[in-house]
This record gives C-alpha cells, structure tokens and sequence, in this order.
C-alpha cells in the first residue's frame, strides 16, 4: 500500500507519532515498536559515517599504545603513585 501525502500531511502525521511515541509510558511495547516502525518508513534518516576502527592494541589505561610499544614518560601504574605517597 502506497500513501501519496503531501509534505504537511507527512510532517503532521510524524508529529502525531513523535507525540505518541515520546508520552507513551511502555515505551517498549508493541504498539510503540510498531508506530516506531511505521515512522522509520515516513522519515528517512541520512546514512551516518562508519565509525573509525578502534586500535589495535590498548595499553593497561585503556590509551592506544605506541607504535615502538613504549609507554609514555607520564604513564604512571596506581601502585607507583601509592608507593611514592605512601614513602612521605
């Protein structure tokens, strides 16, 4: 079935939706999932970008690590840090 809607009609009719949708108290209902689903098909959102590929290889602080696998002069483990307070 094909609708032929004006572009007001579609953008009342998504406005009527986004209303329903966004007060409804189930939001995870299939009522909600299938006027979700309807209103996927009204509005067509623009291709997003890929996300960049993570790095390969994260040192222990979650930070990519250096190509030579070095770690970076500041780069401090928790323990030395303790250690350092903890000899004051």
């Amino acid at each position: 079935m094909n609708l032929e809607l004006t572009d007001g009609e579609t953008a009342a009719l998504l406005r009527e939706l986004d209303g329903i949708i966004g007060g409804d108290r189930y939001f995870m209902s299939r009522r909600i999932k299938t006027l979700r689903a309807i209103r996927s098909k009204l509005r067509t959102e623009p291709a997003r970008e890929p996300l960049p590929p993570p790095p390969s290889v994260m040192n222990y602080q979650g930070r990519p690590q250096r190509k030579d696998g070095a770690e970076d002069a500041e780069d401090h483990s928790p323990r030395e840090g303790l250690a350092a307070i903890n000899s004051k």
